[in-house]
């Protein structure tokens, strides 16, 4: 990457990551992944909530004064925060990720996902460096704004910056690409909930938390990964096709069109509004159950998972930490089924179809949801287990199958832009799914209900909602003709001239070897760090491999590692 031809800036512009005939489609999902890793921890940041809650008391949380308000708790230093009070920087994250989404896809589709990922990876990071002297100068406030606002629009951003992208590299396989990238944002938690812990565990000494320091070095390392993957996206040029590849007649399945939808027409479709609805409604009945899982598990089968026959009320202190630590497990395995699903559906969803795929997630979802309670009353872990990790998958499955189904109905010229504003279902389903499975426990037991058969009356709301987002799925028909762009319009939209295109091509086309044989696949770039290794593997074919190898390997080796954390904390469950 010769940076020395242009400013900086100019090195960001998209045209400027137009890939020459030497790229390897196949590293731009591991780039992909190095971001979405990172801003996966946000699902695990709550890691840090009750260390946070006693900053200042150190060994125990140091209570404000009663009568001290609101207001003075967000800036007083002298007393700890609750753990009610840190919980706002979860809502804010998935507030800020959606409406950060809908608002800058638009601009994301010219920019290009290089200058995407880079703000992605400062506001990230940048955030969790606010973050780091808010707790070092006990505002509660800084915490919020740095990675609660400025962290939760980096989220939105580093969470669309691959999608259009990947679609366009991988026509022929839109689901299982997209697929793999956003299996980075669920396992990013997996990776980050760990490695925090240990880091607090080395910075921590008898009058320090080690919370700063932990924000400090994961913000650090973030950056490394997130920059490294951004600089590693590239878009394919104008025409490009995988080799070997011919579209399917556009006769062949109306649900997939060939043209164009502009991100302005795009949300004023039926079309728009039922897919909004379909990923809400999905989404809700997933994270309610997400939010629920420990305390779902603990409360419906008490002593039985001891191998007690007591309810969960009768058990002493010492038998409710023994069943803590099995919920834990079974709350670790729904993390694996939400990453796993998520690829898996993902990718069966390029043979079966998405409306097929979503029918699938509905009308299985319902009967899984509605069988619960059975499998609950009936005493069986296993099948009750194994009930809400088919669930999580199809929750992760259907975040990995949206922008595929986007792509498949408003085309690809936009659909990075597209799903950004479809995300705001996200946003919506983030406050409306817990707090409906929440307010309808606690409004059961206050009214007398056992908490053993709690979450029956949830569990059918949660079935009655699949059934709502199946009619929406059932209602998706062909966009209309009248929506479309015409060729011209697409052209002028790119806003880039036949010779900004020739010499953006020139360039990249430079950048890589072009000793490769017509008809092979595309080797790597021969300048930057890639060269040195291009050169030492001796030919074309084997240089690719290494390169690739190692992009590989950059993230699969820490995800490999959170997996097995995991699984060791899953042992528990079954032991």
């Amino acid at each position: 990457m010769r940076v020395a031809r242009g400013d900086l800036l100019g090195f960001l512009d998209r045209e400027r990551s137009v890939a020459g005939p030497g790229f390897n489609r196949w590293l731009v999902p591991p780039a992909a992944l190095a971001i979405h890793l990172c801003i996966g921890m946000a699902y695990g940041f709550s890691v840090f909530w009750l260390p946070l809650s006693r900053a200042i008391g150190v060994t125990e949380p140091k209570a404000c004064p009663a009568d001290m308000s609101l207001l003075q708790s967000v800036f007083a230093t002298s007393c700890d925060w609750k753990v009610s009070m840190l919980g706002w920087t979860f809502t804010l994250f998935f507030v800020f990720l959606g409406s950060s989404a809908a608002v800058f896809g638009h601009w994301l589709e010219h920019a290009g996902p290089r200058k995407a990922g880079l703000a992605a990876a400062f506001c990230w990071c940048g955030g969790l460096l606010i973050s780091a002297a808010g707790v070092w100068l006990h505002q509660i406030w800084m915490l919020w704004l740095g990675s609660g606002v400025i962290g939760g629009i980096g989220l939105g951003l580093g969470y669309i910056s691959p999608v259009s992208t990947l679609i366009k590299w991988f026509p022929d396989r839109r689901g299982m690409a997209t697929g793999m990238a956003i299996m980075g944002f669920g396992g990013g938690a997996m990776i980050g909930a760990p490695l925090a812990d240990k880091l607090m565990g080395y910075y921590a000494t008898p009058t320090s938390i080690g919370v700063w320091e932990t924000f400090v070095t994961m913000a650090a390392i973030y950056f490394v990964f997130m920059v490294g993957g951004a600089l590693g996206y590239r878009v394919p040029r104008d025409g490009w096709k995988p080799r070997g590849w011919t579209p399917p007649l556009p006769a062949a399945n109306r649900m997939v069109t060939h043209r164009h939808v502009h991100i302005d027409v795009a949300w004023k479709t039926p079309q728009f509004w039922l897919l909004w609805g379909v990923l809400c409604l999905n989404v809700s009945a997933g994270i309610g159950v997400i939010g629920m899982a420990s305390p779902m598990l603990q409360e419906v089968f008490g002593g039985k998972l001891l191998g007690l026959d007591i309810t969960f009320n009768e058990l002493d202190g010492e038998q409710k930490k023994q069943v803590a630590a099995i919920a834990a497990g079974f709350t670790g395995l729904l993390s694996l089924c939400n990453i796993g699903g998520r690829f898996f559906w993902a990718t069966w969803s390029d043979r079966l179809g998405r409306k097929t795929t979503y029918a699938i997630f509905f009308s299985l979802g319902f009967l899984l949801y509605a069988s619960a309670p059975f499998a609950a009353h009936s005493g069986n872990v296993v099948l009750f287990v194994l009930s809400f990790c088919i669930i999580l998958s199809m929750y992760g499955g259907g975040f990995a199958t949206i922008p595929a189904y986007l792509a498949d109905m408003f085309g690809t010229h936009m659909v990075g832009g597209i799903h950004g504003r479809l995300l705001t279902a996200w946003s919506t389903a983030g406050v409306l799914g817990p707090v409906l499975v929440n307010y309808i426990r606690d409004y059961q037991l206050d009214h007398g209900v056992p908490r053993e058969a709690v979450y029956n009356q949830t569990l059918y709301i949660l079935a009655g909602m699949l059934v709502l987002g199946m009619i929406c799925n059932l209602l998706v028909r062909p966009v209309a003709e009248r929506f479309f762009m015409t060729d011209e319009e697409v052209a002028a939209d790119k806003k880039i001239s036949a010779t900004a295109v020739k010499k953006a091509e020139a360039e990249a086309h430079a950048d890589f070897e072009d000793f490769v044989e017509e008809g092979l696949e595309p080797a790597p770039p021969r300048s930057g760090p890639f060269r040195v290794l291009v050169a030492k593997a001796g030919n074309g074919g084997a240089g690719r491999a290494l390169v690739s190898a190692m992009a590989w390997t950059a993230v699969g080796v820490p995800l490999a590692w959170g997996v097995w954390i995991t699984l060791q904390k899953t042992f528990a469950l079954f032991h």
